[in-house]
């Protein structure tokens, strides 16, 4: 992962008001992506709890999750990010994509897709 920030210095005001709505639209672009990609994450429960079904899986696979962790901890140190923080949003999306399985699954055995 890479960025192409930079550390920017202000001389004036208007710069300063350039600069904040600059950045104030890119965190909305960059929010609008991370959305679709939360919904892209989430769509592939489907796949993952048709196939974990067919393998006789559970829907909780901890050997996974402590995969993404560790996965996730390298990042972080990498790019100076906080580790705890980032480890409770990917948490949060576990939890959402677990409970789209078991929404899928429930209507896999009740036969209402």
């Amino acid at each position: 992962m890479t960025s192409d920030y930079e550390i920017k210095s202000i001389s004036n005001k208007q710069e300063a008001e350039e600069l904040l709505e600059k950045s104030r639209n890119r965190i909305d672009e960059i929010d609008n992506e991370l959305f679709d990609l939360i919904y892209q994450r989430t769509a592939l429960a489907q796949d993952i709890a048709l196939s974990k079904e067919y393998l006789g899986m559970p829907i909780f696979d901890e050997s996974r999750e402590d995969i993404v962790h560790e996965k996730i901890d390298t990042l972080c140190r990498e790019l100076g990010l906080d580790v705890d923080i980032i480890d409770q949003i990917v948490d949060m999306l576990t939890i959402l994509n677990k409970n789209e399985q078991e929404k899928i699954l429930r209507r896999n055995v009740d036969g209402q897709y």
